[in-house]
């Protein structure tokens, strides 16, 4: 199956966001997985930090690995795509991945990688932003150049679960939270982006012209609220995944339940 996305022009649009890298998203992201990290009442050695940006997610007690397409990201750790991981199967306890997923060629692929290289019973932990992201965005883009497709396709909270189950996890989980940006402008959304390694990276992508740009920023603008600016949201998936080990709790055997549906929704008397 062909790239959807350019390899090369994202290592490269990585190590350009790097050099000033505004991490508010990934923040967020890293936030949420930790939350969800507390509710677990266990411990981690060897942590995977996968698209490590900012270096920004730290464990106490634990050795964190970084891997991140860009090489100014990877310092100090390893460069690679997160659908080409380099590392030997059971390495990690927990793999941690914050922003990244959505610009994956082969995610199932790398969901599948990141089975492997934990250890049984290990615990993946991802974010990144799903469907229902850049809605205004999205909007202002194709009324000012209808037919062409300048933001990535992106994943609902449905299809990521359905992910993890192909992907081999245990106990998979994925859910969503929303984060509300307001911005004054369009440029500043795109700076955003720009700051984040998020802007377009499709194989098949056109330059944008200054007639086009300036349509989308009227539009943009026309969205705003009395304030002057306008709001735009990202929608965070968050998953949650075990490896498989014998330990782990078992869904009942189908035919097993000793009380009918029919009889459990009977009305009390």
């Amino acid at each position: 199956m062909p790239d959807i996305f350019d390899r090369h022009l994202r290592r490269l649009r990585r190590d350009r966001a790097a050099r000033g890298y505004d991490g508010f998203l990934r923040a967020a992201m890293i936030d949420g997985i930790v939350d969800r990290l507390d509710a677990v009442t266990r411990s981690f050695t060897d942590v995977l930090d996968l698209g490590a940006a900012d270096h920004a997610f730290t464990l106490p007690g634990a050795t964190i690995a970084r891997c991140d397409a860009g090489a100014i990201f990877a310092r100090g750790g390893v460069q690679a795509d997160e659908d080409r991981l380099p590392f030997a199967d059971a390495s990690f306890d927990l793999v941690v991945s914050a922003g990244v997923l959505d610009q994956v060629n082969d995610l199932p692929g790398a969901l599948a990688l990141i089975r492997r290289v934990l250890r049984p019973d290990g615990l993946f932990l991802g974010a990144f932003a799903g469907a229902g992201s850049l809605a205004t965005l999205r909007a202002v883009l194709r009324d000012a150049e209808p037919g062409v497709t300048r933001l990535h396709p992106q994943i609902d909270v449905r299809s990521a679960g359905d992910l993890l189950v192909r992907a081999g996890f245990a106990l998979p989980v994925a859910d969503t939270e929303t984060l509300n940006v307001r911005y004054p402008d369009l440029f500043k959304l795109l700076a955003d982006l720009r700051a984040t390694g998020s802007t377009n990276l499709l194989r098949d992508r056109t330059p944008l012209t200054r007639a086009t740009l300036a349509r989308a920023a009227q539009t943009f603008a026309e969205h705003a609220d009395p304030d002057g600016r306008t709001p735009e949201r990202f929608e965070i998936v968050f998953l949650t995944g075990w490896a498989p080990d014998p330990s782990q709790p078992k869904p009942a055997r189908r035919g097993s339940a000793t009380t009918s549906l029919l009889e459990a929704l009977k009305p009390k008397v």
